[in-house]
C-alpha cells in the first residue's frame, strides 16, 4: 500500500494525457519530468488536461466485479457468494486496513489512492488555469467550474467511505506534512468548491437542455454541484458525521436551495407514461431508458455513470447469455414496500418500522394492524407499492411485457430458487430495476446508473427539514417533498400532522424503497448509525407449486454489521504516516 505522498507527489499526469489525446507535443526534460505549465500552452492541451481530470469517474452501479453494492446491504444476497464472491468476503468481515473485498478486484481501484490521484490532477489544473491558453474567457470559466466540481465529487466519494481525510487544494502542497481533516472541514471545502462553480458568471451549465452540446450527464454541470452540496450537507448533519460544523438547520437551507435551483432550471421527476408493452409506470421505464435521448425527455437525471449489464450479471436464467442472477433481492427489501388499499386512497407500512420482526431470524414478521386488514399471505405481492413490481421480479412476475411470459421460482419453474447455482436466485427474487426485458446476448438495452437524480434532492431536503424542525410535528414542507416523490407512482400521500419521529421512520423507509439498488442504502444505514439493526440477517421466500410461500433464512451469519464497519479503515501505510505526522492515532474506530 502506497503512502498518500506517493499517491500524489509521484503521480505523472502526462502518461494519461498520451492515452487520452495522443501526441500532445510536450517537451520532456532529460530526466523524464514534465513541467505542469507545459500542459497548458495551447487551447488543445488545456482542453485535454481538463478532460483528463474526468478520468477518475467510475462506472458506478456494477463496479464491484460485475455485481452491485446491494449485496453488501440488507437489500440483497448476491448469487455469486456460492463461489466465494466479493460480497461474501465483505459479509464475512474480511475488510481490513490492508484489504478491502469490494475494491482491488479485477483491476477495480482502491478508492483512497485512486481518488487522490484525481484530486492531484484537479489541483494541477486549477493551479494553472488562470494563465492557461484558451480560446475565450468563457471557456476558461467553464473549464475551471467543471474541475472544481470534479474535485468536490472526488472528495465526497472519499469522505462517504472513510470519514474526514487530508485536504489538499494545491499541487504545491507538501504532502509529507498533510494531516487528516475532520468530516466537517472536508464538507466545508466541498461546499466551497461547489459554490464557486455555481457562482461562476456567464456559464450556462445547469441543464438537461444541453442535448445539442455534449451528453450533459457526463459533464460536471451546476446541477451536479447542487446535488453534491445537498448530499454532503445531509451527511455532515447526520449522526455518524455530525461534529458540529454543519447543523441540521444549515443542512435544511443547503438542501432546500439545491433542490430549488435544480427545479428552477428545468429539472423535474420523470413522469412520461409508458405504453403497456414498455413498462408499468414512469418510475419503471425511467431506470431502463437512456437519459440522453431526446425522445426520452429525461429531466430528472443530474448525473449518470454508465450503462448497467443486468441481463448478464444480474439477470434471469431464461435470458440467453446470462451468467449470474447477481444481487437477489431479500425478503427484507420486499417487506419494505407498503400495502395499498384496493381503492388506492390509503397506504400503510407492512411491518412495524420500529421493530419489523419478532425474532432474530426475521421469520416472524411484526405486521402493522392496518396492513393485516389488506395483506394476503397467500398472495403477498398484491395491493403493494407499485415500485415493488417495477424493481423486483417475484414468483409469477411478467418478465416479457410483449408476450406476457412469466417467471416461476418454485421447484421445477423456469427461474427456480437454487442455492448452489449462481445463475438462479438464492432468495426467491431477481432484480428488475435497470433491466430491460429485451436485453440479452444480441444487445444491451439495460438502463444507466443514476449517480444523482432529482428524486434524491427531494428526499434529502425532506430529511433535513424534519431534523431541523423544533416542534413536535413534521414540517409540512418536508411531508410535501416526500409526497411529491410518491405521487409519481400514484402512492397515497403521507398524512399531515405526523410527529417528527413517525415521519422520520416513514422517510427512511421511503428512501429504502425509492432508491432500491441505487447504492444509497449502504451509506444511509451507516450515517444513521443503524447498521447493527439492518445488516445481520437476510431471508428469502420459497414459492411452492400449490401457491403457498414460506419464508426461510438465507444468511444469518453476516459479520459486517458492528460499529467498526460504519467506515472503511484508512489504508494501513497511510494511517501510519498520518499518525507520525499528527503524533496521534488517526485510524478509524475499531481498526
Amino acid at each position: 500500500m502506497m503512502k498518500i505522498s506517493k499517491y500524489l507527489a509521484a503521480f505523472c499526469p502526462a502518461i494519461f494525457l498520451v492515452a487520452l489525446v495522443g501526441c500532445t507535443e510536450i517537451e520532456d526534460h532529460p530526466d523524464g519530468r514534465t513541467d505542469d505549465s507545459e500542459l497548458f500552452v495551447t487551447n488543445r492541451k488545456t482542453y485535454a488536461y481538463m478532460n483528463h481530470c474526468y478520468s477518475w469517474l467510475l462506472g458506478y452501479g456494477m463496479n464491484y466485479n460485475g455485481t452491485m453494492l446491494a449485496g453488501c446491504t440488507d437489500e440483497a444476497k448476491d448469487a455469486w457468494e456460492v463461489y466465494n464472491g466479493i460480497t461474501r468476503r465483505w459479509n464475512e468481515g474480511q475488510l481490513s486496513p490492508f484489504s478491502n473485498p469490494i475494491e482491488n478486484v479485477n483491476g477495480n481501484p482502491e478508492n483512497y489512492g485512486y481518488y487522490y490521484q484525481g484530486i492531484r490532477a484537479c489541483n494541477i489544473f486549477l493551479d494553472n488555469i488562470a494563465t492557461a491558453s484558451v480560446y475565450s474567457e468563457d471557456i476558461r470559466k467553464s473549464f475551471k467550474a467543471q474541475v472544481l466540481t470534479l474535485r468536490a465529487f472526488y472528495y465526497l466519494q472519499l469522505i462517504k467511505r472513510y470519514g474526514g481525510v487530508p485536504i489538499s487544494t494545491s499541487s504545491k502542497t507538501d504532502y509529507s506534512k498533510v494531516q487528516r481533516a475532520t468530516f466537517g472541514e472536508c464538507a466545508k471545502q466541498i461546499l466551497a468548491d461547489c459554490q464557486e462553480a455555481i457562482n461562476t458568471p456567464d456559464v450556462e451549465e445547469w441543464g438537461w437542455r444541453s442535448l445539442d452540446k455534449e451528453n450533459y450527464r457526463h459533464v460536471m454541470t451546476k446541477a451536479v454541484c447542487a446535488a453534491i452540496s445537498s448530499e454532503v450537507a445531509l451527511y455532515a448533519a447526520s449522526p455518524l458525521f455530525n461534529d458540529g460544523t454543519i447543523s441540521w438547520k444549515q443542512a435544511e437551507k443547503i438542501t432546500r436551495e439545491a433542490l430549488q435551483n435544480c427545479v428552477n432550471n428545468g429539472y423535474e421527476l420523470y413522469a412520461k407514461q409508458p405504453s403497456a408493452t414498455a413498462g408499468y409506470s414512469p418510475y419503471d421505464v425511467y431506470f431502463y431508458s437512456r437519459p440522453d435521448l431526446p425522445v426520452v425527455n429525461d429531466k430528472e437525471t443530474i448525473m449518470e455513470a454508465g450503462q448497467m449489464l443486468m441481463w448478464n450479471y444480474a439477470g434471469l436464467p431464461t435470458t440467453d447469455g446470462q451468467s449470474s442472477a447477481g444481487a437477489c433481492p431479500s425478503q427484507e427489501m420486499v417487506d419494505a414496500y407498503e400495502v395499498v388499499s384496493p381503492d388506492g386512497t390509503q397506504a400503510y407500512p407492512l411491518l412495524n418500522l420500529e421493530k419489523p420482526y419478532l425474532d432474530e431470524d426475521h421469520l416472524k414478521p411484526n405486521y402493522t394492524p392496518e396492513a393485516l386488514a389488506l395483506y394476503n399471505e397467500a398472495n403477498p405481492y398484491a395491493n403493494r407499492d407499485p415500485r415493488l413490481r417495477a424493481s423486483i421480479y417475484y414468483n409469477g412476475s411478467v418478465y416479457n411485457l410483449e408476450n406476457g411470459a412469466k417467471l416461476y421460482t418454485y421447484a421445477g419453474g423456469n427461474c427456480a430458487l437454487n442455492l448452489s447455482n449462481p445463475r438462479y436466485t438464492c432468495t426467491g427474487y431477481y432484480t428488475r430495476k435497470f433491466a430491460h426485458y429485451k436485453s440479452g446476448r444480441g444487445g444491451n438495452l439495460d438502463g444507466y446508473f443514476k449517480e444523482f437524480r432529482l428524486g434524491e434532492l427531494y428526499l434529502n431536503y425532506a430529511e433535513a427539514a424534519n431534523e431541523a424542525a423544533t416542534g413536535k410535528e413534521a414540517p409540512q414542507a418536508a411531508v410535501d417533498a416526500v409526497n411529491k416523490v410518491r405521487a409519481r407512482v400514484d402512492m397515497p400521500a403521507l398524512p399531515a400532522g405526523m410527529t417528527r419521529d413517525a415521519f422520520r421512520l416513514r422517510l427512511r423507509n421511503e428512501r429504502r424503497v425509492e432508491f432500491a439498488f441505487e447504492e444509497q442504502r449502504f451509506f444511509d444505514v451507516r450515517r444513521w448509525k443503524i447498521l447493527g439493526n439492518t445488516d445481520r440477517v437476510v431471508t428469502g421466500m420459497q414459492a411452492n407449486t400449490d401457491g403457498s410461500c414460506v419464508r426461510f433464512v438465507v444468511d444469518n451469519n453476516r459479520k459486517a454489521y458492528t460499529d467498526r464497519y460504519l467506515l472503511y479503515p484508512i489504508p494501513g501505510d497511510e494511517a501510519i504516516r498520518l499518525q507520525n505526522t499528527a503524533g496521534k492515532n488517526c485510524q478509524n474506530p475499531g481498526w
